[in-house]
């Protein structure tokens, strides 16, 4: 049975938006899962990931292949979704109040007072996962490799889900940091050490321009197979080992642009670099061959990400690498800047 759960809630004009929604429910005992994508509305790669995706979780219900239930919410953000300006969507923060959209999700779902919308908004998503045993976060970097940021009591449980997305790199957290969605399903099961058969992830696809059919349905293809794999699908698709790293968040190294300028990559994502090599320059002023800029990996590692515009402003995120000893910039935190 597929049932439309859509949300509403108020924009900041007062009108209503909706948040279109799904569940599909076996009216068996399974495991229960939700899926999101576009909390940052500028990520569009898992959109396409549970547009493909639905149509399969149908058919696998209607072939009684289903256990449990599966909730899709392809667009959850209808407020980033309105703030295009000059023909570029603005997505991740809220221009009304400057938030990241992704940050500050309220832990509790009853809490008092009458929240502004962003926060009622929130609210509104939180609830709608709450009941869920298997939370997932659908999101993209500027330019990136596949790589999933996973709490350390789903370690190593959630090597399947790593494996299954073909995903390079798991960074593992822990602690506090400042409300994002995930950290706000997760709190409750913190509080009672309860793990077991549960996991929550954000997942990032890849990079905001890698939107196409083909890595689209590889990616639906993984979330088929990890749902299998958890009981939630009556089909054993083969899960390849996992070969990737798994790197504690206090170790990532994140390089920021000293000055802004123009952006030029000497080194291409997946490159292995070894502490204080050149990954990239920075011309801060063209035709003055002194104000170049050179940037080197702080430590041994992998290039992760890097800025997706090639003209840079100063203070920006040029490129995150993986670490094997704490970086000196770490200031703690569930998710990166």
């Amino acid at each position: 049975m597929i049932e439309d759960v859509s949300l509403h809630v108020s924009g900041d004009s007062g009108a209503s938006l909706r948040i279109p929604a799904w569940r599909i429910d076996a009216g068996r005992p399974g495991p229960r899962v939700h899926l999101q994508a576009g909390v940052h509305a500028d990520e569009i790669a898992g959109m396409l990931v549970l547009h493909e995706l639905l149509p399969r979780l149908r058919r696998a219900a209607e072939r009684g292949l289903l256990s449990g239930s599966v909730t899709l919410v392809p667009q959850a953000n209808p407020f980033g979704l309105g703030q295009f300006r000059q023909g570029r969507i603005l997505g991740r923060h809220h221009e009304a109040s400057a938030r990241n959209f992704n940050r500050g999700f309220p832990a509790a779902v009853s809490a008092r007072g009458v929240p502004d919308s962003l926060t009622h908004w929130q609210r509104q998503l939180v609830a709608l996962a709450a009941s869920a045993d298997i939370v997932l976060d659908l999101h993209t970097d500027d330019e990136a490799l596949p790589y999933l940021y996973l709490h350390q009591g789903f370690w190593p449980a959630g090597r399947d889900l790593v494996a299954a997305l073909g995903a390079e790199l798991a960074i593992i957290w822990e602690g506090d940091g400042d409300g994002a969605f995930e950290e706000a399903v997760i709190a409750p099961w913190q509080a009672e050490q309860r793990f077991a058969g549960r996991l929550a992830a954000t997942v990032e696809l890849r990079g905001q321009g890698d939107v196409s059919d083909a890595l689209a349905r590889q990616d639906a293809d993984g979330l088929y197979a990890f749902l299998c794999a958890r009981g939630v699908i009556a089909e054993a698709p083969p899960i390849a080992e996992w070969q990737g790293l798994a790197v504690p968040m206090g170790c990532m190294e994140t390089l920021f642009a000293p000055v802004s300028g123009v952006l030029v990559f000497e080194r291409e994502l997946g490159a292995w670099l070894q502490a204080g090599e050149r990954f990239a320059r920075i011309i801060a002023r063209p035709g003055e061959a002194d104000s170049e800029v050179i940037l080197r990996a702080p430590q041994a590692g992998l290039m992760l990400s890097r800025y997706r515009d090639r003209l840079i402003p100063q203070g920006a995120i040029a490129a995150k690498f993986t670490g094997s000893a704490p970086s000196s910039t770490w200031t703690g935190g569930a998710l990166d800047p």
